[in-house]
């Protein structure tokens, strides 16, 4: 018999749940400066979209591709992020943050200290906060969303959590 594995990053322990969880609520007062003042809501979707790709939470995905699409994001763009792409059109000052923002996914929340540095450089401290408070909020959504899929995929003895790369793939129906 062969058994498709659960393969999306999850919280795997409580520890690791409350330690994002007690970063986001250290970091609440500076929340609604980040997400109203500093970062676009076209910005913001930029880089929830990019990390989604990574960790391909579908409840996220969906979610926020109709966010996307409302914030001004073409699908074509998106359709290059959900290819693990950072699109061709992206505006030439998110660009970085984009890739940051993937490279920190990719290597589960532990971006290379350089390239931290690098994105405080071009963006100052402030801002490179507040992009890295946004990667922490949609990346504390995937891997809840992937937890809640595999705790499915567990009770269903897996006929149910998984998702075929079709799906998760596939732009809105």
């Amino acid at each position: 018999m062969n058994k498709t594995q659960f393969t999306r990053r999850y919280y795997s322990s409580p520890k690791e749940l409350f330690s994002d969880f007690g970063y986001m609520l250290s970091q609440r007062k500076f929340v609604r400066k980040a997400m109203r003042e500093m970062i676009s809501d076209e910005f913001r979707e930029r880089l929830m979209m990019v990390v989604t790709e990574v960790n391909g939470c579908r409840y996220c995905r969906d979610f926020h591709l109709k966010e996307s699409l409302k914030s001004g994001i073409s699908e074509a763009e998106l359709a290059e992020i959900l290819e693990g792409r950072i699109p061709k059109d992206t505006p030439p000052d998110e660009y970085q943050a984009l890739a940051y923002a993937q490279h920190w996914a990719e290597n589960n929340a532990q971006a290379d200290p350089q390239i931290w540095q690098n994105l405080v450089e071009n963006y100052g401290q402030e801002k490179a906060d507040a992009i890295q408070l946004v990667l922490q909020m949609i990346r504390m959504g995937n891997l809840s969303g992937n937890l809640v899929d595999f705790l499915l995929y567990k009770i269903s003895f897996g006929r149910h959590g998984l998702v075929e790369n079709e799906e998760r793939f596939s732009i809105i129906k």
